[in-house]
């Protein structure tokens, strides 16, 4: 409903897309929802977004994904 904001592409196919990013000021269709990081496998033939689960402890309710990237070791 909010958009991607950003998106990062392995060079395995997957897919990291942050979403939900709120400007101050700027009115949003649902400024109480956390943003969210999915995940996309672009092998699959029907790839589809799949929300991330976020790790306990976190700050949810502050998160406000702006830009994504990956490092590969």
């Amino acid at each position: 409903e909010t958009g991607s904001e950003d998106i990062d592409i392995l060079p395995n196919g997957l897919a990291f897309i942050s979403s939900g990013l709120k400007y101050p000021g700027i009115k949003s269709p649902r400024p109480d929802k956390p943003g969210e990081i999915f995940l996309m496998d672009l092998n699959e033939d029907n790839p589809r977004a799949v929300e991330l689960r976020i790790s306990r402890g976190f700050d949810l309710a502050s998160f406000n994904p702006h830009g994504i990237s990956t490092y590969i070791d």
